[in-house]
């Protein structure tokens, strides 16, 4: 009121207020959250599950029509305890914000599969935790590598990333013989090709990367089924050295026909096209492919080149159970916008 203006202390610190952990997980904030969260909403909550962490940047361009609209909403899901945030402290400038499930968002993803919370593994203390672990930047590195390539799908509809596995998950399934840092399939153009992916910061040195070849080779004599190795490094200058360990490792396989590899280097991706991702042309194989007219090739053009590898026959979703994982695998590709507005009159409970 102007006749009874706010003074300018009462405004330092006001921030709006979140639920407590235990308000978070009762029955009026959880019914009030189920008319609220959209399908994208429950997309969210399963992602961020799923690959632990996800910056704004990464969310919003996957599942939003601008950064504005996706800063909103994340903003309301970090104020009803669906997620949690936090800004890591960078040298230069300033980290987007990083989000990952809140005991809300919990409660709902347990509540949606007849589960408890403690089902599915959630600790808030162990999973706001990332944000001090050794390996953040290589896990928002991986998720940034996948995002990018749901980014691209959305733009161009004969594009899909089909299946997106977390390294957690891998390592439930191969962890006995690799621990890949993900698995994907990336369907385009009628062409569907399934892979693993080991994503390089260049903090390893290229012998061990090389050894792990050995891994995948005895995967491939155990299941029978070949899989392309897809091997990402920061630059091209550490794909030349990293690809002289991988072939001298790769030439002493019993059967190395059955690790295809390809490498790749992030500085070859043109900042200016739009949408750049590890969808553009700049695969190398790791030895010479008779079949290809040239050195690169674009990530719908690697089951060409090995033409002895039958197409992948599964739907690609993870329908098992495992011990801290529990629930399949997400979608990777967002739900279609939802027709339902979404409400935005404060917090919920």
């Amino acid at each position: 009121m102007i006749t009874n203006p706010t003074r300018q202390r009462a405004l330092h610190g006001i921030t709006a207020t979140r639920p407590s952990a235990r308000v978070a997980n009762s029955v009026d904030h959880q019914a009030a959250l189920a008319w609220r969260l959209t399908a994208r909403d429950k997309w969210i909550i399963r992602m961020v599950h799923e690959h632990r962490v996800l910056t704004a940047a990464q969310i919003t361009a996957c599942a939003f029509p601008s950064f504005r609209s996706g800063r909103q909403r994340l903003r309301e899901l970090f104020q009803w305890s669906v997620l949690d945030r936090f800004q890591p402290a960078i040298s230069l400038g300033a980290a987007p914000m990083h989000y990952v499930l809140g005991p809300a968002g919990a409660s709902v993803l347990a509540a949606e599969h007849g589960l408890d919370v403690k089902d599915l593994g959630y600790r808030r203390d162990r999973t706001i935790g990332i944000s001090h672990h050794q390996r953040l930047a290589h896990t928002v590195g991986v998720n940034e590598w996948f995002t990018t390539l749901i980014t691209r799908a959305r733009h161009h509809t004969s594009n899909a990333l089909r299946a997106w596995w977390s390294e957690t998950r891998c390592a439930q399934h191969f962890g006995d013989l690799v621990r890949p840092d993900a698995y994907g399939r990336w369907h385009t153009h009628h062409r569907e090709i399934e892979f693993f992916l080991e994503f390089d910061l260049g903090t390893e040195t290229t012998t061990r990367v090389a050894h792990k070849l050995h891994g995948y080779h005895q995967l491939a004599a155990a299941t029978g089924i070949i899989t392309p190795l897809l091997v990402w490094l920061p630059t091209a200058r550490r794909e030349a050295t990293t690809r002289r360990a991988l072939t001298t490792t790769w030439r002493e396989l019993d059967a190395p026909h059955q690790v295809p590899v390809l490498t790749a280097a992030a500085d070859l991706l043109n900042p200016h096209t739009e949408h750049p991702s590890p969808a553009d042309t700049v695969w190398l194989p790791l030895t010479p492919v008779p079949q290809s007219s040239t050195p690169r090739v674009g990530l719908h053009q690697i089951s060409g080149l090995w033409p002895h590898i039958p197409p992948p026959t599964s739907t690609g979703t993870d329908t098992t159970t495992a011990v801290s994982t529990t629930l399949p695998a997400p979608p990777p590709m967002p739900p279609p916008p939802s027709l339902r507005a979404e409400p935005r009159s404060g917090v919920a409970g």
